[in-house]
C-alpha cells in the first residue's frame, strides 16, 4: 500500500473520529420526523442540537441503538447549567428508547401542571394566550388542515407561538391533571396542542427525567420537504427561509 494511499485513509480515519467526538459531546444533528412542534419545527427540519449545555448523563453517548460503553453516570457530569422553563429538548422517551423526541419545557421541578379545556395553568395560575392569526398545515392524510396560531407566555415572561386545530376544550388531551413534577423531572409539550404525545400521556411519556435530556435545540441547518438522500428533488423541496433559523 503506497503512503499516499495511507495518508488519505489517515485523513478519512481522523475526520471521522472528529465528527463521532462532536456528535457525541458537543452538537449533534437530529431530524424532525412529526408535527408534534409545528409551527416551531416541521417535518424534514434538522436540527443543530448543544449537548454540553447541561452536562452529560449516559443517555448523552448513545447515537441510535449504539451507546459509548461508560460506567453509570450519576446526574449530570461537566452541567453548565439546567433547563429552563421556554427551552426545546430533545429527549429519550421511557418507553422508546432507541428514538429521541422532541419538545419544550413548560414546567420545571415542584410545578403543578393542569390543563383545564386546552389551558395550562401552572401552580394554579392560567398561562396567558393572544390570538395570532390562522396557520395551514397538512396533516397525516396530506390535506391542508386550517389551525388558530396563539402565543403563550410563560411565568418567566417566555414566550413562543403554538396552534390548536380543535376549539378549547374539545381535544383530546385538553384536560389533564393536576400533575406534580417530581423533582429532577420537567413536564414537557408540543406546540402542536392537539397532536402531540407529551408529558400529559403519563403511560407512554410522563414528566421527563433531567438524565435522559440530550441537550437543547438550538437551530435549523437544513430544511427539505424530500429525504436527505434524494438529492435531485433539492432544488424544488429545500425551504431555504428556515435555513440557519435560531431556535426559540
Amino acid at each position: 500500500m503506497n503512503s499516499k494511499l495511507l495518508a488519505s485513509i489517515r485523513e478519512w480515519g481522523w475526520t471521522l473520529f472528529a465528527l463521532v467526538a462532536i456528535s457525541f459531546f458537543l452538537f449533534q444533528p437530529f431530524k424532525i420526523p412529526s408535527g408534534s412542534m409545528t409551527p416551531t419545527l416541521v417535518v424534514g427540519d434538522f436540527l443543530i442540537v448543544n449537548k454540553y449545555c447541561y452536562g452529560y448523563s449516559n443517555d448523552s453517548f448513545r447515537i441510535g441503538t449504539f451507546t459509548f460503553p461508560l460506567p453509570k453516570i450519576h446526574g449530570r457530569l461537566f452541567a453548565r447549567g439546567l433547563p429552563q422553563r421556554g427551552d426545546i429538548v430533545v429527549f429519550r422517551n421511557k418507553r422508546d428508547r432507541d428514538h429521541n423526541y422532541v419538545k419544550r419545557i413548560i414546567g420545571m421541578p415542584g410545578d403543578k401542571i393542569q390543563v383545564i379545556d386546552g389551558v395550562v395553568n401552572i401552580n394554579g395560575t392560567p398561562v396567558e394566550l393572544k390570538y395570532d392569526g390562522e396557520h395551514s398545515i397538512i396533516d397525516e392524510d396530506g390535506e391542508y388542515v386550517i389551525s388558530k396560531k396563539y402565543i403563550e407566555t410563560l411565568p418567566n415572561g417566555y414566550q413562543h407561538v403554538i396552534i390548536k386545530r380543535d376549539e378549547f376544550g374539545k381535544g383530546g388531551l385538553d384536560n389533564v391533571g393536576p400533575i406534580e413534577v417530581p423533582e429532577g423531572h420537567y413536564f414537557v409539550m408540543g406546540d402542536n396542542r392537539d397532536n402531540s404525545q407529551d408529558s400529559r400521556v403519563e403511560e407512554m411519556v410522563g414528566c421527563i427525567p433531567l438524565e435522559r435530556i440530550l441537550g437543547r435545540a438550538e437551530c435549523i441547518f437544513f430544511s427539505s420537504k424530500c429525504s436527505l438522500w434524494e438529492v435531485f428533488k433539492w432544488p424544488f423541496s429545500m425551504r431555504f427561509e428556515r435555513f440557519f433559523t435560531i431556535l426559540k
